[in-house]
């Protein structure tokens, strides 16, 4: 391999079509635009516009209500906390907190908390900590013979 015969991948950088270049690249003259009218100048958002009729979206009656203040959390379902376990990435007889369950990798980051679901199957014996778990996730964690110790802060 010498330098004179690097190349990238096939496919990975593509060429950049370009138009306005006379009649011979297929793209001249009008650079593909077509004739006249609004979408063939420049600066041009047809965003929603229907030609002076109220657009659809002015139409439709608006429904619901989003709270800006609300809660976002990370879900977690028990069947990946088992999976993590029997990987050893989790430590069953510890305490798992929220911050060791971004560390193992289960969630990105904790947003304002993390949420456990029942999805899947929990078979390890854990001591769970968090902001907040479905009443079917504590009483499948309980059933496994472990604990799920939900923050105060959550209960709704």
């Amino acid at each position: 391999m010498k330098l004179n015969e690097l190349r990238d991948n096939p496919g990975a950088a593509k060429k950049s079509k370009r138009v306005a270049r006379g009649p011979g690249s297929g793209k001249g003259k009008t650079a593909g635009r077509g004739i006249k009218g609004q979408t063939s100048r420049s600066g041009v958002a047809l965003g929603g516009y229907e030609g002076g009729q109220m657009p659809l979206y002015r139409r439709l009656p608006k429904r619901g209500f989003n709270k800006p203040n609300q809660k976002k959390f990370a879900v977690i379902n028990l069947g990946l906390i088992q999976k993590f376990v029997d990987a050893g990435k989790l430590d069953a007889k510890s305490e798992i907190t929220e911050d060791i369950l971004v560390a193992a990798g289960l969630t990105s980051r904790k947003f304002d908390g993390i949420r456990i679901l029942a999805k899947g199957e929990i078979k390890a014996k854990l001591t769970l900590s968090v902001t907040g778990a479905s009443a079917s996730a504590v009483a499948a964690v309980e059933k496994a013979g472990g604990s799920l110790k939900v923050a105060a802060a959550a209960a709704e």
